[in-house]
Formats: C-alpha cells, structure tokens, sequence
C-alpha cells in the first residue's frame, strides 16, 4: 500500500465508539457526507501516491469548515481548487487557517514539495461540535472539557498509533497550538514516546484571527521550525 492508499483506508474506517459528553456531537465527515470522500481520495492519490517518509504535522481537531468540508486537514474548498487543482461542485468553504497553511506551503516551495515532506494530521482525527441555544451547532475541540479529553484519549492514542505504522519520521512531531494542544500532546507523548522530540508552533487560527498583521514572521517561524 501506498502512503496515499493508508491515509484513504485510515480516513474511511475512522469510528468512534466511546460516550461522549452530553450536548456533544462527533463529526465525522467520511461517514456523513460520501462525497468527501471523493475528495479526499482526489487529495492523497495526487500528493501521497509513494512510499516516500515523511514528518508529521498534527492539528487540534477536524473543523467543519476545513476538513470537515474537504477531508483534508486545513484545506478549504478555495484552496483545494486554487492550490491543489482539485474543484469542488455544490458548496464552498472558506477558513482563515487554511490561508495561513497555504501562506506557509507556498513559502516552503508549493504543494507538491510540501506534500512530499509533511503529512497534516490531527492529534484527534475526528471532530466535534457543540449545540448552542437556539439550535446553531459550533465547533468544540477535544480539550475543551475534561470529560470529553477523558472520553477521547483511548481513540486518540489507538489512532495515532495506526499512523505511525507508516512511514513517518518519528524523530520530530510539529503541533500547531502552543497552548492546550500542546500541553495535551507533549504529557501524552512523554508516556506512549511516539517521537523524539515535539515541536509546538501557533496554531493558524490563532495567527490568523490576533496576529495577521505579523503573519509573515509566523510564516518564517514554521519554516525555520522545518528545517530541524
């Protein structure tokens, strides 16, 4: 199997069986919208179709505007087409962190050099929404309360541990949030040692949403943090 053909059947058997907090949904996009998967195969098999070792990079969680709406993680629909050539028909996404990824992507040389070297995951692989007053449904992240970190750990650990049956560098991890997400990965990491060494970086969303006006020098801080 290909990297691709091993991300594709992971991203595809993706279920969480576990109990979740009470007024909390898991979002799986594989499983609620089958033309994700389309695109998601699309993806992997133009960037990932090898046998090539590559580091990883983990997120928080799926949001629904991001992989949530394309399978793939910080890629919305303007960037899957714009970037990556692949157009989607039907719907269109547009989120802030994807810029920034995409601002990072293209300074490091373009999708297909990126690609090459970097997979993007997330440390929980499926995401989470909340329902608020009113009926409106908005993103949760697996921290964001202790019964829910508590109730997501075992999947988090046994999906991360599938992932490093791949070929990946398991001498460096980035992980995008120097906070929470962070903290989480960096206690988690010291007892399973599934890498050498973690390097956190701030997350694009917070880039994007407190610090644009110094967006570059973040661009540069993740460049510089490749070149370890």
């Amino acid at each position: 199997m290909t990297f691709a053909d091993q991300i594709i059947d992971f991203n595809k058997n993706l279920v969480f069986s576990g109990r979740l907090p009470d007024g909390i949904r898991i979002m799986n996009p594989f499983r609620e919208n089958p033309e994700i998967n389309g695109i998601m195969e699309q993806f992997y098999k133009k960037y990932y179709d090898d046998h090539s070792r590559r580091r990883m990079i983990l997120g928080i969680n799926p949001g629904r505007l991001g992989s949530g709406a394309t399978g793939v993680p910080f890629t919305d629909t303007k960037r899957m087409a714009e970037k990556c050539g692949i157009s989607i028909q039907g719907f269109k996404s547009h989120e802030p962190s994807s810029v920034f990824v995409y601002d990072v992507i293209d300074a490091y040389g373009g999708v297909k050099k990126f690609y090459h070297q970097f997979y993007i995951s997330s440390i929980c692989p499926l995401g989470f929404t909340q329902l608020q007053p009113g009926g409106k449904e908005v993103n949760y992240n697996y921290y964001d309360s202790p019964a829910l970190t508590k109730a997501v750990t075992p999947f988090i650990i046994e999906s991360l541990r599938t992932q490093l049956t791949w070929n990946i560098d398991t001498a460096v991890c980035y992980v995008m949030g120097t906070g929470k997400n962070a903290a989480f990965f960096e206690a988690l990491n010291k007892k399973e040692q599934f890498f050498e060494k973690i390097v956190p970086l701030e997350h694009p969303r917070f880039v994007m949403q407190y610090k644009s006006k110094t967006k570059e020098a973040y661009v540069d801080k993740y460049l510089t943090a490749f070149e370890l």
